[in-house]
């Protein structure tokens, strides 16, 4: 039977110590004294526990049942109570909780990254981790606590997940001990002790009469013009998705035959130079009169404001016969680079013009213009070769023509 008012405040106090119970665990203890206290049994990880939750009158039976329902969701998600209280007297008093730390170093790295990998992380942390540890000192926090946290995730079967949040824990600790605020990093304990991932390849297409059979059908594609000649662009300018669709006409410029995307836009924040192929300029030119007007070369539909959504060229690709399976928006750049390779082009010009990350931040700064000369060649000899096979053309194979080049 549930307490009431009257009851707590007019009960005597025994001999003995009195316990009034209210539910759900929660009860008055009454000492022989006279003095009152709340507490709330529980049990976590199989063993019984007793949490403090206050002295009556200071603390009232609404008050009371208040700090009950909030141990209790606590335990719900997996939360000892008197371990959160712990950690967050520990906060109180300045010592640095997990969170707090794991924010900070957060507001010190997010700048570098692009919108959507920062808020792709600060997600992850939030939803996944922060629950069950961002409230414990960060130097309490041990290997086998982060590796419950992880196996929650893994459970569902979130694997990379689990995986990328391990990796995100890791490079908190390590801040944290380059700050003074964590002796080391157990996460780095935990080497085998997930699942692992296998690396991540989009579905592509890479022989030749397939790629051809691909470019006729985009260029039968009977939806808009919009999304027409972003389905004839991606090909030949093999981009990043994301980084297609935010293209802006003030980022073209016809007159040196680039297209230069801002560092903002990229996935490691350095400025990208892409040369436009013939190719690629007869597109942009096709699609002026439409869109030149507007701030992006590939508008949404709905708005006209806004860049087209991220879905869009995928859909794109269903509507022409292609699952998911077989090809996506992302898959234009393997194909690119499988077959320049094959090719024979210089590894280093490829990757360059694939945008693949710097890592030495002094040298990315000028990874723009770097093998211009020859991404230049390189571009348009793609252009050539792509025009080729939607025509029907002989294509004298690629190992023999590149061989040549000079590189």
């Amino acid at each position: 039977m549930a307490l009431t008012d009257v009851a707590v405040r007019q009960t005597k106090a025994g001999a003995k110590p009195q316990r009034l119970s209210d539910g759900g665990g929660l009860y008055l203890e009454i000492s022989p004294k006279g003095a009152r206290y709340w507490r709330l049994a529980y049990r976590f990880a199989g063993k019984q526990k007793v949490l403090a939750l206050g002295v009556y009158p200071d603390v009232s039976l609404i008050t009371a049942r208040e700090r009950r329902d909030t141990a209790k969701k606590h335990l719900a998600n997996g939360i000892d109570p008197s371990d959160n209280r712990k950690a967050m007297k520990a906060v109180q008093s300045g010592e640095g909780s997990f969170e707090a730390v794991a924010r900070e170093w957060f507001a010190q790295q997010s700048p570098a990254w692009v919108e959507s990998h920062s808020s792709k992380i600060i997600t992850r942390l939030e939803q996944n981790i922060f629950p069950w540890l961002g409230a414990k000192p960060i130097n309490t926090v041990t290997a086998p606590e982060i590796l419950a946290t992880l196996r929650r995730i893994e459970s569902r079967g979130a694997v990379d997940t689990a995986n990328r949040a391990k990796q995100n824990c890791s490079q908190i600790f390590r801040y944290a001990i380059a700050t003074g605020q964590a002796e080391r990093d157990p996460a780095a304990d935990l080497r085998g002790a997930l699942r692992s991932t296998r690396k991540r390849h989009y579905p592509t297409i890479i022989e030749p009469a397939k790629i051809a059979e691909l470019l006729r059908a985009i260029e039968g594609y009977s939806g808009g013009l919009v999304v027409r000649c972003a389905l004839r662009l991606a090909p030949l300018v093999f981009v990043r998705p994301g980084e297609l669709r935010h293209a802006e006409w003030s980022e073209i410029d016809f007159a040196a035959t680039e297209w230069r995307i801002p560092a903002e836009k990229m996935k490691m924040k350095t400025m990208h130079l892409v040369p436009l192929s013939r190719q690629a300029v007869e597109i942009l030119r096709e699609l002026q009169p439409l869109t030149g007007g507007d701030k992006y070369v590939f508008p949404s539909e709905r708005t006209g404001t806004e860049p087209m959504s991220n879905n869009t060229v995928n859909a794109a690709l269903r509507r022409l016969g292609y699952p998911k399976e077989e090809m996506t928006g992302h898959g234009f750049r393997s194909m690119a680079s499988t077959r320049l390779h094959e090719m024979g082009w210089s590894s280093d010009v490829i990757e360059r013009q694939l945008a693949h990350g710097e890592r030495n931040s002094v040298k990315a700064a000028y990874c723009h213009a770097e093998y211009l000369s020859e991404r230049k060649k390189l571009m348009q000899s793609w252009g050539d070769y792509l025009e080729g096979l939607a025509t029907g053309a002989k294509i004298i194979p690629f190992g023999s023509t590149a061989a040549g080049t000079s590189l």
